[in-house]
């Protein structure tokens, strides 16, 4: 079994789609690194010898940035943006969608269950 950055990947499946297993590297991202090590979109993971393993996993690590460095670089800038208070920090913070996104019906992942305000009980009308 192959293992790059920390993750296993797949035996069974082909090597341009058992890379995305790694978080930072889409299929395009993939392909490029494919191409760069010279080794074929279909070939399958357990197929791959130790030298082509060594050749992807030194590509990975000299151009790209993965797995947790880029998830600290996200959670970072993130954090970036709330400190300095800008509009995305603050929809970040009150845990609103950041990217314009109507709130009046939807947005239920962000904002999480539904909360009802002003709806009077039944047993309060009967008083």
């Amino acid at each position: 079994m192959a293992r790059i950055s920390g993750v296993d990947l797949p035996k069974k499946k082909r090597i341009e789609y058992g890379l995305t297993y790694i978080y930072g590297i889409g299929l395009f991202t993939s392909r490029k690194i494919l191409d760069a090590t010279g080794i074929s979109y279909d070939k399958r993971v357990a197929d791959l010898s130790e030298d082509e393993v060594a050749a992807i996993r030194k590509e990975i690590q000299e151009h790209y940035m993965v797995e947790g460095d880029l998830r600290k670089e996200v959670s970072m800038n993130i954090k970036s943006l709330m400190d300095l208070g800008c509009y995305r920090g603050l929809r970040h913070i009150k845990g609103l969608p950041v990217r314009g996104q109507k709130t009046k019906t939807n947005a239920r992942t962000r904002k999480g269950k539904r909360k009802t305000v002003g709806a009077v009980s039944a047993a309060a009308n009967k008083e």
